[in-house]
Protein backbone atom coordinates (compact mmCIF):
# COMPACT_ATOMS: atom_id res chain seq x y z
CA UNK A 1 0.00 0.00 0.00
CA UNK A 2 1.30 3.46 -0.91
CA UNK A 3 1.05 6.73 1.01
CA UNK A 4 -0.04 8.39 -2.23
CA UNK A 5 -2.88 5.92 -2.81
CA UNK A 6 -6.41 7.31 -2.58
CA UNK A 7 -9.00 5.91 -0.21
CA UNK A 8 -12.73 6.11 -0.85
CA UNK A 9 -14.82 6.09 2.32
CA UNK A 10 -18.13 6.19 0.45
CA UNK A 11 -19.64 7.63 -2.75
CA UNK A 12 -19.33 11.18 -1.44
CA UNK A 13 -15.88 11.28 0.17
CA UNK A 14 -12.46 10.17 -1.00
CA UNK A 15 -9.09 10.94 0.60
CA UNK A 16 -6.57 11.87 -2.09
CA UNK A 17 -3.74 10.26 -0.11
CA UNK A 18 -3.10 8.41 3.16
CA UNK A 19 -1.60 11.35 5.11
CA UNK A 20 -3.67 13.24 7.67
CA UNK A 21 -3.05 16.27 9.84
CA UNK A 22 -3.40 15.01 13.39
CA UNK A 23 -5.67 17.01 15.71
CA UNK A 24 -3.48 19.43 17.66
CA UNK A 25 -4.22 21.81 20.50
CA UNK A 26 -3.28 25.31 19.37
CA UNK A 27 -5.15 27.72 21.72
CA UNK A 28 -5.77 30.29 18.99
CA UNK A 29 -9.55 30.47 18.80
CA UNK A 30 -11.62 33.14 20.52
CA UNK A 31 -12.50 33.00 24.22
CA UNK A 32 -16.14 32.21 23.39
CA UNK A 33 -15.15 29.21 21.23
CA UNK A 34 -15.46 30.98 17.88
CA UNK A 35 -12.98 29.73 15.28
CA UNK A 36 -10.55 32.60 14.74
CA UNK A 37 -8.92 33.71 11.50
CA UNK A 38 -5.67 32.20 12.84
CA UNK A 39 -7.43 28.84 13.28
CA UNK A 40 -8.73 29.01 9.72
CA UNK A 41 -5.31 29.96 8.32
CA UNK A 42 -3.46 27.23 10.25
CA UNK A 43 -5.76 24.46 9.01
CA UNK A 44 -6.20 25.74 5.48
CA UNK A 45 -2.42 25.99 4.99
CA UNK A 46 -2.04 22.26 5.76
CA UNK A 47 -4.87 21.42 3.37
CA UNK A 48 -3.15 23.54 0.73
CA UNK A 49 0.07 21.65 1.48
CA UNK A 50 -1.47 18.44 0.22
CA UNK A 51 -2.80 16.56 3.25
CA UNK A 52 -5.50 14.09 2.28
CA UNK A 53 -7.35 14.67 5.52
CA UNK A 54 -7.25 17.50 8.05
CA UNK A 55 -8.59 16.95 11.56
CA UNK A 56 -9.26 20.04 13.64
CA UNK A 57 -8.12 20.54 17.19
CA UNK A 58 -10.28 18.96 19.88
CA UNK A 59 -13.47 21.05 19.90
CA UNK A 60 -15.61 21.05 23.02
CA UNK A 61 -19.23 19.96 22.71
CA UNK A 62 -20.30 21.63 25.96
CA UNK A 63 -19.08 24.82 27.60
CA UNK A 64 -18.39 22.84 30.77
CA UNK A 65 -16.11 20.52 28.81
CA UNK A 66 -13.58 23.19 27.81
CA UNK A 67 -10.06 21.98 28.51
CA UNK A 68 -7.81 24.95 27.68
CA UNK A 69 -7.90 28.64 26.72
CA UNK A 70 -8.49 29.42 23.08
CA UNK A 71 -10.15 26.08 22.37
CA UNK A 72 -12.38 25.95 19.29
CA UNK A 73 -15.96 25.17 20.28
CA UNK A 74 -18.83 23.37 18.59
CA UNK A 75 -21.38 23.54 21.41
CA UNK A 76 -23.71 26.17 19.93
CA UNK A 77 -25.31 27.12 16.63
CA UNK A 78 -23.84 30.58 17.19
CA UNK A 79 -20.44 29.07 16.36
CA UNK A 80 -21.53 27.86 12.91
CA UNK A 81 -20.25 30.89 10.93
CA UNK A 82 -16.69 30.31 12.13
CA UNK A 83 -16.94 26.55 11.64
CA UNK A 84 -18.15 27.10 8.08
CA UNK A 85 -15.04 29.18 7.36
CA UNK A 86 -12.81 26.40 8.67
CA UNK A 87 -14.62 23.76 6.62
CA UNK A 88 -14.56 25.84 3.45
CA UNK A 89 -10.85 26.59 3.81
CA UNK A 90 -10.03 22.89 4.05
CA UNK A 91 -12.47 21.75 1.39
CA UNK A 92 -11.34 24.15 -1.33
CA UNK A 93 -7.98 22.37 -1.53
CA UNK A 94 -9.53 18.96 -2.15
CA UNK A 95 -8.92 17.84 1.42
CA UNK A 96 -11.33 16.00 3.71
CA UNK A 97 -12.06 18.02 6.84
CA UNK A 98 -13.08 16.38 10.13
CA UNK A 99 -13.89 18.03 13.46
CA UNK A 100 -12.62 16.28 16.55
CA UNK A 101 -15.39 16.26 19.18
CA UNK A 102 -14.18 16.61 22.75
CA UNK A 103 -15.23 16.92 26.39
CA UNK A 104 -12.49 17.37 28.96
CA UNK A 105 -14.28 15.72 31.87
CA UNK A 106 -12.10 16.08 34.97
CA UNK A 107 -9.53 17.78 32.73
CA UNK A 108 -11.86 20.69 32.00
CA UNK A 109 -10.84 23.92 33.72
CA UNK A 110 -12.91 25.69 36.35
CA UNK A 111 -11.02 28.90 35.57
CA UNK A 112 -12.61 28.84 32.10
CA UNK A 113 -16.06 27.38 32.79
CA UNK A 114 -16.74 28.83 36.23
CA UNK A 115 -17.77 25.42 37.59
CA UNK A 116 -16.10 22.36 39.07
CA UNK A 117 -15.52 19.84 36.25
CA UNK A 118 -17.76 16.83 35.73
CA UNK A 119 -16.30 13.36 35.39
CA UNK A 120 -17.37 9.73 35.44
CA UNK A 121 -16.91 9.71 39.25
CA UNK A 122 -16.28 12.34 41.90
CA UNK A 123 -12.58 13.06 42.29
CA UNK A 124 -10.77 15.04 45.00
CA UNK A 125 -8.55 18.00 44.28
CA UNK A 126 -4.92 16.97 43.86
CA UNK A 127 -1.74 17.96 42.03
CA UNK A 128 -2.94 16.32 38.80
CA UNK A 129 -6.54 17.57 38.92
CA UNK A 130 -6.43 20.87 40.82
CA UNK A 131 -10.18 21.47 40.49
CA UNK A 132 -11.27 17.93 41.39
CA UNK A 133 -14.53 16.75 39.84
CA UNK A 134 -18.15 15.99 40.61
CA UNK A 135 -19.74 12.77 39.35
CA UNK A 136 -22.05 13.08 36.37
CA UNK A 137 -25.64 12.23 37.19
CA UNK A 138 -27.58 9.99 34.82
CA UNK A 139 -29.43 13.06 33.53
CA UNK A 140 -26.11 14.82 32.93
CA UNK A 141 -24.77 11.80 31.05
CA UNK A 142 -27.80 12.03 28.79
CA UNK A 143 -26.95 15.71 28.22
CA UNK A 144 -23.38 14.83 27.30
CA UNK A 145 -24.56 12.23 24.79
CA UNK A 146 -26.97 14.70 23.23
CA UNK A 147 -24.21 17.34 23.08
CA UNK A 148 -21.89 15.06 21.11
CA UNK A 149 -24.69 14.20 18.69
CA UNK A 150 -25.71 17.84 18.17
CA UNK A 151 -22.07 18.80 17.68
CA UNK A 152 -21.72 16.21 14.92
CA UNK A 153 -24.83 17.60 13.24
CA UNK A 154 -23.35 21.10 13.42
CA UNK A 155 -20.15 19.83 11.82
CA UNK A 156 -22.22 18.40 8.96
CA UNK A 157 -24.15 21.66 8.60
CA UNK A 158 -20.86 23.58 8.53
CA UNK A 159 -19.65 21.53 5.57
CA UNK A 160 -17.18 19.10 7.14
CA UNK A 161 -16.85 15.60 5.71
CA UNK A 162 -17.12 14.04 9.16
CA UNK A 163 -16.18 14.03 12.82
CA UNK A 164 -13.80 12.16 15.08
CA UNK A 165 -14.76 11.31 18.66
CA UNK A 166 -11.90 12.04 21.06
CA UNK A 167 -11.74 8.89 23.14
CA UNK A 168 -8.03 9.18 23.94
CA UNK A 169 -5.61 10.83 26.35
CA UNK A 170 -7.69 10.73 29.52
CA UNK A 171 -10.56 13.01 28.45
CA UNK A 172 -14.19 12.26 29.28
CA UNK A 173 -14.87 9.33 26.94
CA UNK A 174 -11.58 7.80 28.00
CA UNK A 175 -12.54 8.37 31.65
CA UNK A 176 -15.66 6.27 31.14
CA UNK A 177 -13.66 3.52 29.43
CA UNK A 178 -10.86 3.46 32.02
CA UNK A 179 -11.20 0.30 34.11
CA UNK A 180 -9.17 1.88 36.94
CA UNK A 181 -11.25 5.05 37.12
CA UNK A 182 -14.82 4.08 36.22
CA UNK A 183 -16.09 2.41 39.37
CA UNK A 184 -19.69 3.56 38.98
CA UNK A 185 -22.29 1.17 40.34
CA UNK A 186 -24.98 1.95 37.75
CA UNK A 187 -25.37 1.02 34.08
CA UNK A 188 -22.59 3.45 33.08
CA UNK A 189 -19.70 1.82 34.90
CA UNK A 190 -17.98 -1.28 36.19
CA UNK A 191 -18.09 -4.09 33.58
CA UNK A 192 -16.64 -3.47 30.13
CA UNK A 193 -20.04 -3.37 28.41
CA UNK A 194 -21.20 -0.60 30.77
CA UNK A 195 -18.00 1.43 30.56
CA UNK A 196 -18.35 1.51 26.77
CA UNK A 197 -22.08 2.30 26.81
CA UNK A 198 -21.68 6.08 26.43
CA UNK A 199 -19.52 5.60 23.32
CA UNK A 200 -22.16 3.37 21.74
CA UNK A 201 -25.02 5.76 22.53
CA UNK A 202 -23.12 8.66 20.94
CA UNK A 203 -22.29 6.62 17.84
CA UNK A 204 -25.91 5.50 17.47
CA UNK A 205 -27.12 9.08 17.74
CA UNK A 206 -24.66 10.45 15.19
CA UNK A 207 -25.46 7.69 12.74
CA UNK A 208 -29.16 8.47 13.13
CA UNK A 209 -28.91 12.26 12.89
CA UNK A 210 -26.27 12.66 10.17
CA UNK A 211 -26.26 11.61 6.55
CA UNK A 212 -25.22 8.09 5.50
CA UNK A 213 -21.96 9.30 3.93
CA UNK A 214 -20.91 11.49 6.87
CA UNK A 215 -17.61 10.06 8.12
CA UNK A 216 -17.41 8.97 11.76
CA UNK A 217 -13.97 8.28 13.18
CA UNK A 218 -12.84 7.51 16.72
CA UNK A 219 -9.47 8.28 18.31
CA UNK A 220 -8.43 6.01 21.17
CA UNK A 221 -5.32 5.32 23.25
CA UNK A 222 -4.28 1.66 23.17
CA UNK A 223 -3.12 0.67 26.65
CA UNK A 224 -4.15 4.18 27.79
CA UNK A 225 -1.02 5.98 26.64
CA UNK A 226 -0.85 9.52 27.94
CA UNK A 227 -3.16 8.96 30.89
CA UNK A 228 -2.98 7.38 34.33
CA UNK A 229 -2.88 3.61 34.72
CA UNK A 230 -2.44 1.04 31.99
CA UNK A 231 -5.22 -1.25 30.92
CA UNK A 232 -4.82 -4.50 28.98
CA UNK A 233 -4.31 -4.25 25.26
CA UNK A 234 -7.01 -6.90 25.08
CA UNK A 235 -9.53 -4.22 26.10
CA UNK A 236 -8.42 -2.08 23.17
CA UNK A 237 -9.08 -5.08 20.94
CA UNK A 238 -12.58 -5.39 22.41
CA UNK A 239 -13.11 -1.67 21.92
CA UNK A 240 -12.09 -1.86 18.27
CA UNK A 241 -14.41 -4.82 17.71
CA UNK A 242 -17.35 -2.85 19.08
CA UNK A 243 -16.49 0.26 17.07
CA UNK A 244 -16.31 -1.85 13.91
CA UNK A 245 -19.61 -3.58 14.70
CA UNK A 246 -21.24 -0.19 15.27
CA UNK A 247 -20.21 1.03 11.83
CA UNK A 248 -17.43 3.47 12.67
CA UNK A 249 -15.62 4.47 9.46
CA UNK A 250 -12.10 5.13 10.77
CA UNK A 251 -10.10 3.88 13.78
CA UNK A 252 -7.42 6.32 14.92
CA UNK A 253 -4.85 4.87 17.34
CA UNK A 254 -2.89 7.54 19.19
CA UNK A 255 0.25 5.58 19.98
CA UNK A 256 2.59 8.44 21.01
CA UNK A 257 5.27 6.29 19.36
CA UNK A 258 4.37 4.02 16.43
CA UNK A 259 7.60 2.09 16.92
CA UNK A 260 7.04 1.14 20.57
CA UNK A 261 6.67 -2.37 21.91
CA UNK A 262 3.50 -3.38 23.79
CA UNK A 263 3.47 -2.41 27.46
CA UNK A 264 1.87 -5.77 28.23
CA UNK A 265 4.66 -8.39 28.20
CA UNK A 266 2.14 -11.14 27.41
CA UNK A 267 1.41 -9.56 24.01
CA UNK A 268 3.93 -11.20 21.71
CA UNK A 269 4.21 -8.73 18.84
CA UNK A 270 7.25 -6.64 17.88
CA UNK A 271 5.22 -3.43 18.18
CA UNK A 272 1.81 -2.35 19.40
CA UNK A 273 1.06 -1.30 15.82
CA UNK A 274 1.63 -4.88 14.63
CA UNK A 275 -0.79 -6.14 17.28
CA UNK A 276 -3.49 -3.62 16.29
CA UNK A 277 -3.13 -4.34 12.57
CA UNK A 278 -3.37 -8.06 13.17
CA UNK A 279 -6.54 -7.65 15.21
CA UNK A 280 -8.30 -5.22 12.87
CA UNK A 281 -7.44 -7.51 9.96
CA UNK A 282 -8.59 -5.06 7.32
CA UNK A 283 -12.12 -4.71 8.70
CA UNK A 284 -11.79 -0.91 8.93
CA UNK A 285 -9.10 1.59 7.94
CA UNK A 286 -6.60 2.13 10.76
CA UNK A 287 -4.87 5.49 11.23
CA UNK A 288 -1.83 5.74 13.50
CA UNK A 289 0.02 8.67 15.04
CA UNK A 290 3.16 9.03 17.10
CA UNK A 291 6.73 10.16 16.31
CA UNK A 292 6.28 10.03 12.54
CA UNK A 293 8.60 12.69 11.12
CA UNK A 294 10.11 11.49 7.86
CA UNK A 295 8.81 9.86 4.71
CA UNK A 296 10.73 6.77 5.82
CA UNK A 297 8.89 6.74 9.18
CA UNK A 298 5.53 7.00 7.44
CA UNK A 299 6.48 4.29 4.98
CA UNK A 300 7.48 2.00 7.84
CA UNK A 301 4.04 2.42 9.44
CA UNK A 302 2.34 1.67 6.14
CA UNK A 303 4.57 -1.35 5.55
CA UNK A 304 3.47 -2.64 8.96
CA UNK A 305 -0.18 -2.43 7.95
CA UNK A 306 -1.42 1.06 8.80
CA UNK A 307 -3.92 2.49 6.32
CA UNK A 308 -3.31 6.16 7.20
CA UNK A 309 -0.63 8.09 9.07
CA UNK A 310 -1.48 11.20 11.10
CA UNK A 311 1.27 13.81 11.37
CA UNK A 312 1.42 16.11 14.39
CA UNK A 313 4.56 17.98 15.41
CA UNK A 314 6.28 17.63 12.04
CA UNK A 315 3.31 19.32 10.31
CA UNK A 316 3.72 22.44 12.45
CA UNK A 317 6.72 23.72 10.48
CA UNK A 318 6.33 21.54 7.38
CA UNK A 319 2.87 22.22 5.93
CA UNK A 320 3.97 20.93 2.51
CA UNK A 321 5.12 17.54 3.86
CA UNK A 322 2.65 15.57 1.64
CA UNK A 323 3.99 17.12 -1.55
CA UNK A 324 6.85 14.63 -1.29
CA UNK A 325 4.29 12.04 -2.40
CA UNK A 326 4.07 13.66 -5.83
CA UNK A 327 7.82 13.98 -6.25
CA UNK A 328 8.49 17.44 -4.84
CA UNK A 329 11.64 17.52 -2.70
CA UNK A 330 11.34 18.67 0.90
CA UNK A 331 14.00 20.07 3.18
CA UNK A 332 12.59 19.03 6.52
CA UNK A 333 12.42 21.79 9.12
CA UNK A 334 13.24 20.41 12.58
CA UNK A 335 13.25 21.94 16.08
CA UNK A 336 14.26 24.26 17.52
CA UNK A 337 12.09 26.48 15.36
CA UNK A 338 12.56 30.17 14.79
CA UNK A 339 9.36 32.10 15.47
CA UNK A 340 9.62 33.87 12.12
CA UNK A 341 9.52 30.49 10.37
CA UNK A 342 6.41 29.47 12.30
CA UNK A 343 4.69 32.74 11.47
CA UNK A 344 5.40 32.10 7.79
CA UNK A 345 3.78 28.69 8.18
CA UNK A 346 0.54 30.32 9.39
CA UNK A 347 0.84 29.90 13.17
CA UNK A 348 -0.64 32.69 15.24
CA UNK A 349 0.99 34.19 18.36
CA UNK A 350 -1.13 32.10 20.75
CA UNK A 351 -0.08 28.84 19.08
CA UNK A 352 3.60 29.82 19.07
CA UNK A 353 3.40 30.72 22.74
CA UNK A 354 1.70 27.39 23.50
CA UNK A 355 4.56 25.52 21.81
CA UNK A 356 7.02 26.99 24.31
CA UNK A 357 5.83 24.39 26.81
CA UNK A 358 7.75 21.80 24.79
CA UNK A 359 11.45 22.07 25.77
CA UNK A 360 13.70 22.78 22.82
CA UNK A 361 10.86 23.37 20.36
CA UNK A 362 11.06 27.15 20.02
CA UNK A 363 14.23 29.15 19.48
CA UNK A 364 13.57 32.78 20.25
CA UNK A 365 15.94 35.44 19.05
CA UNK A 366 18.36 36.46 21.83
CA UNK A 367 17.31 39.56 23.71
CA UNK A 368 19.50 42.61 23.12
Amino acid sequence: MSLSQTFRFNPSYKAKNRVALAPMTNTQSESDGTASSEEVSWLERRAEGGFGMTITCASHVLRLGQGWPGQMGIFSDALLPGLKKVAAGIRKHGCLGLVQLHHGGVRALKSLTGKVPNSVIALPQNSIFPDGATALSIAEIDQVIEAFILAAKRAEQAGFAGVELHGAHGYLLSQFFDRHLNTRQDEWGGPFEDRIRIWIEIIHGIKKQCGPDFILGVRFSPENYGSDGLYPLEESFELMDILIDEGVDLLHASLWDVFKTPADPTVHYPTTLDALVKHVNGRRPLMVAGKIWTLKDAGWAMDHGADFVALGKVAIANPDWPKQLIGQPLKLNVPPYDTNLLERQQLGPAFINYLRRWPGFIQDEPKS
